[in-house]
Order: structure tokens, then sequence, then C-alpha cells
């Protein structure tokens, strides 16, 4: 009887391990997870942002400039809901970056103040091509006969203002010195003409004398020697103020002269003195001297 029982205990260990191992054989040819059964729990999904890729301006195709993609708008991190323990296969993928193009974009306009008498347009930098600018040359030929058709214009064709004065000045001064001087003679003249005559009608000589005075008490012979030397006086004042004037007309016809021969003659105050030691030879015999040599530049 214990035999029996033995042999129903085989029995039924030999059933549990049939079991057993063809429970482990299904597995092992039909694998399960057990896991991939039940509901995973949600992940929070974050927000994903649209990644923007500007297309290329058109306008400019030719541009070597190639933009960089932004990485900021790629995601930190993907959720992947395939299962942890199951196979994925993954295709590999290609970023294409295209070429973009360079666009320059007026932000503001900032307003600066130019001064107007800096910007103006000065009339004098024109320039006229049919305007030739010439220097003043003047002829000395009719500068002296200006200046002997009147005095003062051989000056003013030269362009010397500033011996007009000079000029008219001379002249009008002997002129009138020759005036005053020509009427001093004639008064003297005529007044020594009574008195040489024996006419007592003609006393004009009595002029020049005090109404008071009596001809009676002066005295006829110092009369005669003082009428005779004021008379000669007066002619030879008059006769030199019309020299003067003769010499300030000629005067002035050599200064337009020489004035419009050296209008272009250089006046500069270079006065120099070069001295400098030389060999100055002996014509008598064959020795030479020692000296110096001095040169004055004017």
């Amino acid at each position: 009887m214990s035999k029996g029982q033995d042999r129903n205990k085989y029995d039924k260990l030999d059933l549990s391990t049939r079991i057993v191992i063809l429970g482990l054989i299904f597995t092992l040819v039909f694998p399960f997870n057990i896991f991939s059964a039940t509901d995973s729990p949600q992940r929070p999904q974050l927000p994903r942002k649209p990644i923007k890729i500007e297309e290329p301006d058109n306008t400019t195709p030719n541009d070597p400039v190639q933009a960089e993609p932004d990485l900021s708008e790629f995601p930190d991190s993907m959720w992947l809901t395939v299962p942890r323990h199951q196979r994925v296969e993954v295709v590999g993928d290609s970023v294409e970056f295209t070429g973009d193009s360079l666009k320059v974009t007026q932000i503001a306009v900032v307003p600066v103040e130019t001064d107007t008498t800096a910007t103006a347009k000065n009339p004098d930098d024109e320039f006229d091509p049919d305007y030739v600018v010439r220097d003043f040359n003047p002829d000395p030929t009719r500068a002296v006969w200006m200046s002997a058709l009147f005095p003062g214009l051989g000056q003013l064709y030269n362009r010397r203002y500033w011996k007009l004065p000079i000029v008219i000045g001379g002249f009008m001064g002997l002129g009138y010195a020759t005036s005053w001087n020509n009427r001093m003679l004639n008064d003297y003249t005529q007044a020594y003409r009574d008195l040489m005559d024996n006419d007592p009608s003609t006393k004009s000589y009595m002029d020049f004398f005090p109404p008071n005075a009596k001809e009676e008490d002066l005295n006829r012979s110092w009369m005669e020697r003082t009428f005779k030397a004021r008379k000669d006086f007066y002619r030879r004042n008059r006769d030199l103020c019309i020299i003067c004037m003769v010499g300030v007309y000629l005067i002035a016809m050599v200064d337009a002269y020489v004035d419009a021969s050296l209008s272009h003659f250089d006046i500069s105050p270079d006065l120099t003195m070069d001295v400098y030691p030389t060999l100055i030879p002996d014509t008598r015999n064959s020795r030479v001297g020692i000296g110096l040599q001095w040169a004055l530049n004017f």
C-alpha cells in the first residue's frame, strides 16, 4: 500500500514537472512581457516650438552666406511612448540647410544738425572756363602821354592812386605861389615906376605906407632901393615857382614811365653782402696773392 502511494506521488511530481517544463518551453518559444500588458502612466508632454527655417531671399540667389540653424528652436529632450523593452527600429534622418540671405533693415533715423555756413556752396569756388585772369601790364608809352596830357593821369593809369594827391597838391601849391608872387611883383613894379617919373599925380608908392605918412618925411633914395629890391625879389620867386611847376610836370611824366616799366620788377628787400677768401693773380709775376672778395646783392 505504501508502494502505491509512493507511485501516485511520483506520478504527481512527474505531472507538475511536466507542466513547468512545458510552460518554460512555451515561454521561450513565445516570449511575452507581462509589464507591457499594463498601461504605463502617461508622462507629461513638453510644448514643442515650431522650428522656423526662413526661405532664402530670391533677390540674392548667389549670396554665399549660409545661415546656421538656431539650435535653441529644437527641444531639449523628446519623450518616447514606445515601451522600454520593445524593439525599436531607428531610421536615419538628415538635416538640410539652405542658404539664407543677409537682409539689412533700417531701424531708426537719427537727425544730425549741420552748420549751414560750413555746407553752403561758396560762389567763389565756381570756376568759369571763359574767365581768364590777366596780369596788369601797363604800357610805358601810354603812361607818358597820359601824364603829359594832364598831370596825374599817368599815375591813375599805373594804378598808383596814392601818388595822385602828391602831384595835384604840388601843382596847386606852386600855382598859388606863382600867382601871389606875380601880383606882388606887379604892385612893386608900378610903385617903382611912379617913384622914378617926375609926374606928381602918380603916387602909387604911397599905398605901401600908413595913411598919416608924409612924402616929405621919407627918404627918396631909400625908397628907390627898397622898391627895386622888392620888385626883383618877387620876380625871382615867381620865376622859381614857374620852374618848379615845370619840374613837377616833368617828374610826373618820368615817374609814370618808370613805374609802368618796372611794374613787374622784383623790388623785394634782398640786400645781402657776401665776403669770402679768394686768390688774386698778379699779372707782373707768377705769384698769387691771397685776399678777401665781397659782393653786394641789391
